[in-house]
């Protein structure tokens, strides 16, 4: 009777093993990431309608072509590749080659797996700025290659806020290795909780990530984004999050250091095989705002249904002094799970919001 309890054991305690064992060796994390800023990096929980996943970053390039003001810019390579469109300007957008109204099937991106991996696809970038005296922010960057913008009240015919391209992130702040505040994203600002607030998943915060525009929130429901700092669960213009799909970005990733004392921001891989260049591309991850000739395009009240790509991940302020990017909005440090308006819940360390 002993011997036959524990057989099952056994089983179950290999089974175990080896599941482990295989999520070490699926994170393939190169030496030198401090063992903080995986133990405690978020997991995303993306909604569970929507359609459009996180994408590979050169999947998204072989599928765009750089232009400016519409006109093809004459590149390094066609398509471009992680290692050389750092080479093209400010003022170029990576256009997608496809009408993006027929919805073409790369901009839905890679499905994660039962594991939270997005298999052969590189859809997110760890990167560490260590600032001395034990002080590390760490910024988890996702990246989508379309952001579906929503609807005003519901309404299909009020559609605005689309672009190809999207990065989001999140980012966790850490003193001597612990961590203290965690920031999610979300469209023009965000919103910041301690991290002993935050729900979890062990020790990792959970992201929940919106439907279409995937603004990170800290909770599942409707987050209504109207007014920066009053996320309200219902509202005009209304994000929804839930526990659909879960996506590990540490399965998926790219590791780099980041120093802002050297050349205006330096960014340094981890591992020497991880291109780095285009962390160093100044243009847009996405099309050029559709014009009002372009029968794609609706605008009303100064709001465009197709809006321009995003700036990448070295123009999220990597440097920033508080747990918030300087936006013009109250940095607010949340102690508590609901939403708040810009008066309540403002923590002080001396004069500075943190």
């Amino acid at each position: 009777m002993v011997f036959k309890f524990l057989f099952p054991l056994a089983a179950i305690a290999a089974s175990i093993v080896s599941s482990v064992s295989v999520k070490l060796q699926d994170r393939q994390t190169p030496s030198g990431v401090p063992d903080y800023v995986l133990k405690y990096a978020p997991l995303v929980y993306l909604y569970s309608q929507d359609q459009y996943f996180p994408t590979d970053i050169q999947a998204f390039l072989d599928h765009t072509t750089p232009r400016a003001n519409f006109s093809e810019v004459p590149g390094p390579s066609k398509p471009l590749t992680a290692s050389n469109v750092n080479q093209m300007g400010a003022d170029v957008y990576l256009t997608s080659n496809d009408d993006v109204t027929k919805d073409p099937a790369w901009l839905q991106g890679t499905k994660p797996d039962s594991n939270g991996k997005t298999n052969n696809a590189i859809t997110a970038a760890v990167i560490v700025n260590d600032k001395g005296n034990g002080n590390v922010d760490a910024f988890y960057m996702y990246f989508y290659a379309y952001n579906y913008g929503g609807e005003v009240l519901g309404w299909s015919a009020l559609n605005f806020g689309n672009h190809v391209g999207d990065w989001e992130h999140t980012m966790v702040r850490f003193a001597n290795g612990v961590p203290k505040a965690v920031w999610y994203s979300q469209h023009a600002n965000g919103e910041a909780f301690t991290y002993p607030t935050v729900e979890k998943s062990g020790d990792r915060p959970i992201a929940y990530s919106a439907g279409g525009s995937h603004a990170n929130y800290a909770i599942p429901g409707t987050h209504d984004h109207t007014i920066p700092n009053l996320n309200l669960p219902a509202g005009v213009l209304e994000d929804h999050t839930d526990k659909g799909v879960m996506w590990d970005p540490l399965l998926s990733t790219w590791y780099y250091k980041f120093d802002a004392s050297k050349n205006g921001g330096e960014f340094t891989p981890y591992d020497d095989a991880t291109p780095t260049n285009w962390l160093y591309f100044n243009g847009r991850w996405g099309d050029q705002e559709y014009p009002t000739s372009d029968k794609r395009q609706v605008k009303l009240f100064g709001q465009a249904k197709f809006g321009s790509g995003p700036t990448g991940p070295a123009d999220k302020q990597l440097n920033r002094d508080k747990i918030c990017p300087e936006n013009g909005q109250t940095c607010i440090l949340r102690s508590i799970l609901v939403p708040r308006s810009s008066t309540e819940q403002v923590v002080f360390e001396g004069e500075v919001v943190v």
